[in-house]
């Protein structure tokens, strides 16, 4: 009886719990939360310094008793408790800023990897209740991503969709509400920064930081070549001198780095059609595919994928929303949350 009059004065929130960036959405205001999934931790006294923007601006900056940590690798929560007070950091801005009180504990449906395990879905679920949530529904990211494309989940169609996030690439086929086939690599926005990284100290003897590398790689990379030449000036410290040295690096070098990643994507999106039944496949030959999440962005790679498998291929409107649009949609179905939704919903 209780827990019915409380969910009454509850506010439901979707999260998108990403290694890169974590987004949250209210019902009824959108998307309030957009910042990385970054904490500052000074070690002397384990206090949390920062968080999310602020945390991010820190990083390689910070003198050696405060350290800059992601707490998820690869989609999955690494470091439980930063994960809890980052998540707890997050909510509590929703709070002050929507006035939930002690009766409105907020009901959270999350995103999560396709192929997590049972443990780690419990990880999830126990930091967000932890965190101040009053019960918790996980849905997988891309089966989030497509109904926050709208695309029909729920309708006898096979849908290919790849969600390229920060730390995996999730590519499924969505038939009735359900995944029919499906794929994770750990191959996504992250690597593609650490093969910058390693191009720069390969080829030009320049080490960079994990910053200046993912700034490159939003400025001019490329998954094909450009019709135009596209330059930036890349900085960093010589690793023969070890002084501060810049050069200027082109397109077609960062995609010289990145192709080898891209290609791995590539062929996880063949190897996923290739296991898909035949009647989807036929499907997702005239639907085409959709991409979604900040790796959709990369200039060119629809039109890679395209070439590659011969389908077309087309990019979600804002992809980096897709997720955390889906789920904050499942709000208000409790029919297509409970028919989509991994994992059960504990209520505390």
């Amino acid at each position: 009886m209780l827990k019915k009059i409380f969910s009454r004065f509850s506010t439901g929130i979707g999260i998108d719990l990403g290694t890169a960036n974590t987004l949250v959405y209210v019902k009824g205001r959108g998307i309030v939360i957009s910042e990385p999934s970054v904490v500052a931790i000074n070690t002397r006294t384990e206090q949390i310094l920062a968080v999310g923007n602020e945390a991010k601006e820190m990083i390689g900056k910070t003198p050696p008793h405060i350290i800059t940590t992601r707490p998820l690798t690869n989609g999955i929560i690494s470091d439980f408790e930063v994960a809890e007070k980052m998540l707890r950091h997050f909510m509590d801005k929703v709070h002050e800023d929507a006035g939930f009180g002690f009766f409105s504990r907020p009901a959270v449906i999350i995103g999560a990897p396709v192929d997590i395990t049972e443990v780690e879905r419990k990880a999830i679920a126990d930091a967000v209740l932890n965190a101040g949530a009053r019960q918790v529904s996980i849905v997988e990211e891309p089966m989030a991503a497509a109904i926050g494309a709208r695309m029909p989940a729920r309708d006898p169609i096979g849908n290919l969709i790849v969600e390229i996030g920060g730390g995996t690439c999730e590519i499924a086929v969505i038939s009735l509400g359900g995944i029919a086939a499906k794929k994770s690599i750990k191959i996504a926005g992250d690597e593609l920064n650490r093969n910058i990284i390693q191009y720069a100290r390969d080829e030009f003897k320049l080490l960079l930081g994990e910053r200046q590398a993912e700034e490159i790689k939003i400025k001019i990379g490329s998954a094909v070549e450009l019709s135009e030449r596209l330059e930036f000036p890349m900085r960093g410290r010589d690793l023969v001198t070890g002084l501060p040295r810049e050069v200027m690096i082109s397109d077609a070098d960062v995609r010289e780095a990145m192709i080898k990643s891209l290609k791995t994507i590539v062929e996880s999106i063949k190897a996923t059609i290739e296991i898909t039944p035949p009647e989807l496949v036929a499907d997702i030959h005239e639907r085409g595919i959709l991409l979604s999440g900040g790796g959709a962005l990369l200039r060119g790679f629809d039109q890679l994928i395209a070439k590659a498998v011969e389908i077309p291929v087309r990019v979600t409107d804002d992809p980096l929303t897709s997720v955390v649009r889906g789920a904050g949609l499942l709000i208000d179905e409790p029919e297509l949350l409970q028919e989509v939704a991994v994992w059960p919903t504990p209520q505390r």
